[in-house]
C-alpha cells in the first residue's frame, strides 16, 4: 500500500517535471538571444556616439574602447553559454565599469 501511494505521488512529478524544465531552458535561451541582439544595438549606438563625440579637449571623456571590450566580454560569455564548447565553465573576466577617461591635455 505504501509503495502504491509513493508511486501515485511520484508519477505527476515525473510527467510534469521535465516539460516544465525544458520550457524554462528554451525560454532562457530565447531571452539570452534577445540580450545578444540588444547588445549589438548598444554597440552600434556606442559607435555612433563615439563618432559624434564633439570636444576632444574636455577634461573627462567617455572611454569607448574600454566600453567596447566590456560589451565584447558580455557577448562572448552569453555566446559561450548558449553554445558551450566544453563541459567546464571558464574563468569569468571582470568588467571594468569605469568609462570616464581623463584627458592629459586638460589637466592644470
Amino acid at each position: 500500500m505504501r509503495n502504491v501511494l509513493t508511486l501515485a505521488l511520484l508519477i505527476p512529478h515525473l510527467v510534469i517535471g521535465p516539460p516544465v524544465a525544458l520550457a524554462s531552458a528554451a525560454d532562457e535561451h530565447t531571452r539570452l538571444a534577445l540580450i545578444l541582439q540588444q547588445l549589438q544595438r548598444v554597440d552600434t549606438l556606442s559607435h555612433e556616439a563615439k563618432a559624434s563625440a564633439a570636444v576632444p579637449n574636455e577634461r573627462y571623456a567617455f572611454d569607448y574602447p574600454r566600453f567596447a571590450r566590456d560589451l565584447e566580454h558580455l557577448r562572448q560569455g552569453i555566446t559561450d553559454y548558449l553554445h558551450p564548447s566544453r563541459a567546464q565553465p571558464r574563468d569569468p573576466v571582470e568588467l571594468s565599469g569605469d568609462y570616464r577617461r581623463e584627458s592629459p591635455e586638460a589637466l592644470p
